[in-house]
């Protein structure tokens, strides 16, 4: 099969798309096909380097979490899924940006009737990770949540569960992003100088809690505004949080099959839009993360093996 692999750390240009062995499910194990995948911020810091004190790659390395797909082959003991059946999940192995993947039966739900391949194939990663940064604020009815990247992979969900909450949203996105941002119940500004005077005015009174999903200085915008440290939370700037004790809920917090399935099933209800910047083909993998590290894309990419 072909599967993405990067053999140093490095740019771009470290990626390739190689023929490796299909791999054969194991005990609880369901082997699937591999539809469509989507491609995460996170997989270039791995893929540079710039994490390998938390996630440290072991070369050759795949990678890729989300996943959806067909069931072709199951392994011993499998639970609830059997050849054919079509499902949304996750792997822990930075696999699933290949044409097939060994996934535990616990990490796949069945993908509910109506949800494109692109969508379930993009939600995990994301999803689960603005799912715990809402969790994490618990934002109500009289809250009024400020949002960085808000239209961004991760922003664009957190905007709108926060909304399914009945807070007040104020989305930090470039203008381009504004009218979408609207279209879902939500005060856009936009970011850069300036920003801490235009929220306030947004605001129109105090800001109760803050979701960061770029870094770059939000934590101490967050401070500033006079949010308590406990309602501000990060899933970029670990070390200001550190510094201010705000929080750091992120993918790993919500990582189950339960969360994602809730998801799912919203989306496919047509009550949690999933943008889909673009696709690409699996050969393209190069021009798929050209696109994503410009930091400029609306929603999720999607790479179909």
């Amino acid at each position: 099969m072909q599967a993405v692999r990067f053999h140093e750390y490095g740019g771009i240009d470290v990626l390739r798309v190689e023929e490796v062995e299909r791999p054969t499910p194991g005990p609880g194990q369901v082997l699937v096909e591999v539809r469509a995948a989507g491609i995460q911020p996170g997989e270039v810091m791995i893929r540079e380097g710039a994490r390998h004190g938390r996630w440290p790659a072991v070369f050759p390395s795949g990678q890729g979490s989300d996943l959806a797909g067909v069931v072709v082959e199951v392994g011993p003991q499998v639970r609830g899924f059997a050849v054919g059946d079509e499902v949304l999940g996750f792997t822990h192995d930075r696999a699933s940006h290949a044409q097939f993947v060994a996934v535990d039966d616990v990490d796949v739900v069945s993908r509910p009737p109506g949800l494109s391949w692109d969508v379930a194939g993009s939600l995990y990663v994301a999803g689960t990770t603005a799912y715990a940064c809402v969790f994490a604020v618990d934002p109500g009815p009289a809250d009024t949540v400020v949002v960085s990247g808000a239209a961004g992979g991760v922003g664009s969900f957190v905007v709108q569960l926060a909304r399914r909450r009945g807070a007040t949203v104020i989305g930090l996105a470039s203008e381009g992003n504004h009218a979408w941002l609207r279209q879902r119940g939500v005060v856009p500004v936009v970011y850069g100088e300036g920003v801490a005077e235009r929220i306030r005015e947004a605001a129109g009174g105090n800001v109760d809690a803050f979701i960061d999903t770029f870094g770059d200085g939000y934590v101490e915008l967050a401070v500033e505004l006079g949010v308590r440290s406990e309602r501000i939370n990060t899933i970029r700037d670990w070390q200001a949080a550190a510094k201010v004790g705000a929080r750091t809920y992120g993918e790993g917090a919500a990582a189950c099959a339960v969360v994602l399935g809730e998801l799912a099933r919203l989306a496919a209800r047509g009550e949690l839009e999933v943008p889909i910047a673009r696709t690409y083909p699996l050969e393209q993998v190069r021009d798929a993360f050209r696109e994503l590290e410009t930091g400029h894309t609306h929603g999720k990419i999607v790479l179909r093996p």
